[in-house]
């Protein structure tokens, strides 16, 4: 069942970005922006077998990846999405790019605790502190090589390109989005451990 569930989100994931791909409103920017995804899918699907994840873990790859597909065909500052919550919430900007960034901090902090889960004698407070790390320096990490890459292409237009949408703290912004989420789903599974160890307890002691 695992195995038919990642061949079905692989192929969606394929149709759908082939789709997307079509007409995208910025064919530069769709490429700069697909660069990692598409390495990031070979990834997984070269190392499968070699060190394979959940069928969560892969369900929330495949949602984060599906959001961040939609963002570079409309470019994140165009999205409807994010316009439509604009105005329906009266913001002063389209909003989908900070959404997406909190959704690389939720819907990724679960399979990179799995990832890191795999780490023998790794305590559970240590595995916690690594997944927040890393996902707040990859947040960094991307933000870098959109400016160099707005740097190289588009030198003129700057923040205008970079979708920053007059917000000269819209990095650090996005990052932000991101620890927000990956706190959020960090403190929820550690939520969740609290609650299953003295279950676990309660189970033992009644099999005595």
């Amino acid at each position: 069942m695992k195995h038919l569930l990642v061949s079905a989100l692989l192929i969606w994931y394929a149709l759908f970005f082939f789709i997307m791909g079509m007409n995208p409103v910025d064919s530069q920017n769709w490429i700069f922006a697909n660069i990692l995804p598409i390495l990031f899918v070979g990834f997984l699907t070269i190392t499968y077998h070699a060190l394979p994840f959940s069928s969560t873990s892969y369900l929330l790859f495949s949602f984060f990846l599906t959001l961040h597909t939609i963002g570079a065909h409309y470019t994140y500052a165009q999205t409807p999405v994010g316009e439509w919550i604009e105005d329906f919430l009266h913001l002063p900007r389209n909003n989908f790019d900070r959404i997406v960034h909190f959704c690389f901090g939720l819907l990724l902090a679960y399979p990179f605790n799995e990832l890191f889960g795999k780490i023998k004698g790794i305590p559970s407070w240590l595995r916690t502190y690594l997944v927040f790390m890393t996902l707040i320096g990859l947040a960094g990490i991307w933000e870098i090589l959109e400016s160099w890459f707005a740097r190289i292409v588009h030198p003129g237009l700057g923040q205008a390109f970079l979708g920053a949408q007059g917000d000269i703290w819209d990095a650090q912004k996005d990052m932000a989005a991101t620890m927000y989420g990956a706190l959020l789903c960090l403190s929820f599974m550690i939520l969740i451990r609290k609650v299953q160890k003295p279950l676990s307890c309660f189970r033992a002691e009644r099999l005595i």
